[in-house]
């Protein structure tokens, strides 16, 4: 059992008024709604004594009509004024006498009806099934049952916007933290409760504040995976507003979750455990507010040939093109693979070059050098705050220069032997000076 309401200009109340009876509620329209009533029976009693509830709880004029089906209780409350219940099996019958245009459908579908001379729901109805089927097609056959009343479907039910925010304005302005920390606690326990009950978490909140006199103060926690720990967040908003703290008093409180799907993780039996993301984000928290948000990050490599060059990236995301020699390596001295050039290095008059399986430390920055050179440009000797070393052996250079439109470089590099072990050099040909750019494994 179903009940419609047509009120033209009134779409709000329809929605509210057929929300006290049912949970499951169509929009069809900006003038109906058409909502389950099945149930109310033990209520309200009779369907007469339902519709006529709706009626009184309508609050302004309207059609309210209840039927076994959701179209033919809609269209009854189009075409039929007051209230109306359609018995079970009575439906083609009382809506005979309605006008055809009730029911919609295609111009070229009006048009051909209006030329056969139907008029009525009730003309439409009589008219031979099968001649309809095969004159107007499937959407003949359609309207015509919605003309007998016999169309059976499910409502399309309205969804709720999924929007989780709620603001707060204090009696008096809230100049200290402690007590905007104590508000806003509870907001986002409210907040949380409401995602928990719709399955869901949130990885972005976005905090507006209000002030006396001043621009509002907004902020946005950004997590790196989808949360629902009320206490996490306003742990990270303590820290976040200690740093930054509001320039006036706080007049109004606004904070917004966005909804996502929560996280699942299936944790491998001989994976090493790994720290709790909420924990984890919190420590990064605290860090940031040491020592500065922009010092605070993941190493990402920059699209360049020259050698040494990344950025720190504060994007919560993984990072792309990293060697796997690097990770889980200290950030300082990252590891370096050797390429094919690399396989030899050069030693004297029959000495055999030995093919290299070592990996290269970086000095971050580079060490300044003094080199002394052959004629042919070979380096001998080797002074700087690493040790004084005469060159064993050698190989190079190898020329590598790139960015000319910006910070332009040159280079010429060489690995060297030298008595403490094997380094690898430079020498920057546009500022002529030598460096000792690292050490090998």
């Amino acid at each position: 059992m179903y009940a419609a309401i047509h009120a033209p200009g009134n779409f709000p109340v329809l929605v509210e008024c057929a929300g006290q009876f049912s949970p499951l509620v169509e929009e069809t329209s900006s003038d109906n709604v058409i909502f389950d009533v099945r149930g109310l029976r033990l209520i309200f009693g009779a369907p007469q004594h339902i519709a006529a509830e709706i009626h009184r709880r309508l609050g302004v004029p309207g059609n309210v009509a209840i039927a076994s089906n959701p179209d033919a209780a809609l269209l009854a409350a189009r075409g039929i004024a007051g209230i109306t219940v359609i018995p079970t099996g009575r439906e083609a019958a009382i809506l005979a006498p309605l006008p055809l245009y009730l029911l919609g459908g295609s111009p070229e579908l009006a048009h051909t009806l209006d030329l056969w001379g139907i008029r009525t729901l009730g003309e439409f109805a009589a008219l031979p099934p099968i001649g309809i089927a095969a004159r107007l097609g499937e959407e003949g056959v359609h309207m015509q049952r919605l003309a007998s009343g016999t169309a059976t479907r499910q409502l399309r039910l309205r969804a709720d916007p999924l929007e989780f925010r709620e603001e707060f304005e204090p009696e008096s302005t809230v100049d200290l933290l402690e007590p905007l920390l104590l508000l806003m606690g509870r907001i986002l326990n409210d907040l949380c409760a409401r995602l928990d009950r719709q399955s869901l978490a949130t990885h972005e909140v976005r905090i507006s504040l209000k002030l006396e006199q001043a621009p509002e103060h907004r902020v946005t926690l950004s997590l790196p995976v989808p949360m629902l720990d009320s206490k996490v967040f306003l742990k990270l908003l303590q820290l976040e507003l200690s740093e930054k703290p509001p320039q006036a008093g706080v007049e109004k409180i606004s904070i917004e979750m966005i909804p996502v799907a929560p996280r699942t993780v299936q944790h491998g039996l001989f994976q090493p455990p790994s720290p709790e993301p909420e924990k984890l984000e919190i420590t990064l928290a605290r860090i940031r507010n040491l020592v500065g948000a922009e010092n605070v990050g993941a190493p990402e490599l920059i699209d360049t040939h020259r050698p040494d060059r990344f950025r720190i990236s504060t994007i919560h995301r993984p990072i792309r093109g990293a060697d796997p020699l690097v990770r889980g390596r200290s950030p300082d001295r990252p590891v370096v693979t050797l390429d094919q050039r690399d396989q030899g290095i050069a030693r004297g008059p029959g000495g055999p070059p030995p093919a290299l399986k070592f990996v290269l430390r970086r000095f971050r920055p580079p060490c300044p050098a003094q080199v002394w050179c052959t004629s042919h440009g070979q380096p001998v000797r080797i002074h700087s705050t690493k040790g004084d070393w005469r060159v064993q052996a050698c190989a190079g250079p190898w020329l590598a220069s790139g960015d000319w439109w910006s910070d332009s470089w040159d280079l010429e590099q060489w690995d060297i032997e030298a008595g403490a072990g094997l380094f690898r050099i430079h020498h920057n040909r546009r500022i002529r000076q030598w460096f000792v750019e690292g050490e090998y494994d």
